[in-house]
């Protein structure tokens, strides 16, 4: 798609858009390696801010004030400072962008199973499934929109309508940071209202080749023979084109996941300072964790942790473990240790997360009891917790002190 931004088409009426069977939904992280990367320098907040490396290196991203001045992701270093002297220039931190990514993919999997990442940054999302839990799509976007703020520190835009082609297109005219639905009976009118170059798939050279025929908007290409675009631009990318301009796209969201960690993390409605209700949320979090380890038929060999502090700052500690697991005390027990090693004290703490790493299958990987442990311990403990779950749904079966009532300051969001 063109990097140039497009304004939306305007609609007919003032009534709010019917999201009738806008059941999916591109999100698109705003400006994401800049964005993230300014949480750790909040002081750089709405101004030019570019993320990359030497002179001799690309941008990875830049920030909205950069854009304004013509500066684009993959573009020499040195033309960017020529067109934005003025700009900051931060290096990448990719562990932060990973976990930010992860963090977020996670939210998209508490909405639907069916989610399409198409980079660390963006993915489709079918939401038939959920807007009879969750309410209709306007209502499921502006949560997922809420909770990446909320949870991450950083926005993202989103787009809604019946075909994954309208979502993309209407999240990249709404950015940044917003919300744009597309119904369903006005594609047709909202996709031939937009010039050529802001279809997905035409880059400048297209664009000027459609221009030189004199096919400079998407009204122009539905009106042109189907052969004659297939003539110009070969028939795959002409029949391709002329379905777009016709709104029609047959692709469904395909979903696809590599488990190489799983995990779950907590942010605080307000700052907890109290270390007994971190370990309390702590625990919370490794039964999660090795719940999901257990159904999917996984055994972790590192735990780790991770606290974000009141100003955004995030930092992760991990442990390898003796032996694999899939035991919740085991799990627990670890991220403890690394939160004690930590010597936070009342430090206040925004959020808190444990993950299971280094993930391998529980079928191949043999599982060797300890000395001390009883013939039915820990492991049995788990299953028999799962077997209740099942039965009678989650939180059948929780630790006493998981029971004893949640602090005012521990009401939060959480994720897996």
């Amino acid at each position: 798609m063109s990097r140039r931004q497009f304004a939306p088409p305007r609609r007919l009426g003032d009534d709010p858009p019917d999201d009738t069977g806008c059941t999916i939904l591109h999100v698109d992280l705003d400006a994401f390696y800049a964005s993230a990367s300014l949480l750790s320098h909040p002081e750089l907040v709405g101004t030019p801010v570019i993320v990359g490396g030497g002179s001799r290196g690309v941008v990875l991203s830049a920030t909205y004030e950069a854009r304004a001045k013509g500066v684009t992701s993959a573009m020499p270093m040195s033309r960017a400072l020529n067109l934005c002297p003025e700009a900051t220039i931060l290096r990448p931190d990719h562990h932060l962008y990973r976990e930010i990514s992860e963090a977020v993919m996670a939210i998209f999997a508490d909405v639907t199973p069916q989610v399409e990442p198409l980079s660390s940054d963006e993915a489709f999302l079918d939401i038939a499934g959920a807007t009879r839990l969750l309410g209709p799509p306007t209502r499921i976007a502006e949560s997922i929109r809420a909770r990446v703020e909320r949870e991450q520190g950083i926005t993202c835009s989103v787009g809604a309508a019946g075909t994954k082609f309208v979502a993309k297109i209407a999240s990249s005219l709404i950015k940044p940071d917003g919300l744009l639905v597309v119904p369903v009976a006005e594609s047709v009118d909202f996709v031939q209202a937009l010039p050529v170059a802001a279809l997905w798939g035409v880059g400048d050279k297209t664009e000027q080749r459609l221009a030189a025929h004199g096919l400079r908007t998407v009204a122009d290409l539905a009106s042109t023979p189907r052969h004659r675009l297939m003539d110009l631009l070969g028939p795959a990318a002409g029949a391709h084109l002329h379905d777009l301009a016709w709104a029609r796209d047959r692709r469904r969201v395909e979903p696809t996941r590599q488990e190489r960690s799983t995990g779950a993390e907590q942010t605080f409605g307000r700052d907890v300072r109290d270390p007994e209700a971190i370990k309390r949320t702590l625990l919370t979090l490794a039964e999660r964790t090795a719940s999901r380890l257990r159904r999917g038929g996984w055994l972790a060999r590192t735990i780790s942790i991770k606290v974000r502090f009141a100003d955004f700052r995030t930092v992760t500690r991990s442990q390898s473990l003796a032996r694999p697991t899939d035991v919740t005390h085991e799990v627990y027990a670890a991220a403890v240790s690394l939160y004690d090693a930590m010597g936070l004290g009342r430090t206040p703490l925004r959020l808190v997360g444990v993950r299971a790493e280094g993930l391998t299958s529980a079928d191949v990987t043999p599982v060797q009891g300890l000395l001390d442990e009883p013939e039915h311990g820990w492991r049995d403990a788990d299953r028999a917790v799962d077997r209740a779950a099942a039965r009678f749904g989650k939180g059948a079966v929780r630790p006493a002190s998981l029971i004893e009532g949640t602090q005012e300051g521990e009401r939060s969001s959480t994720r897996d």
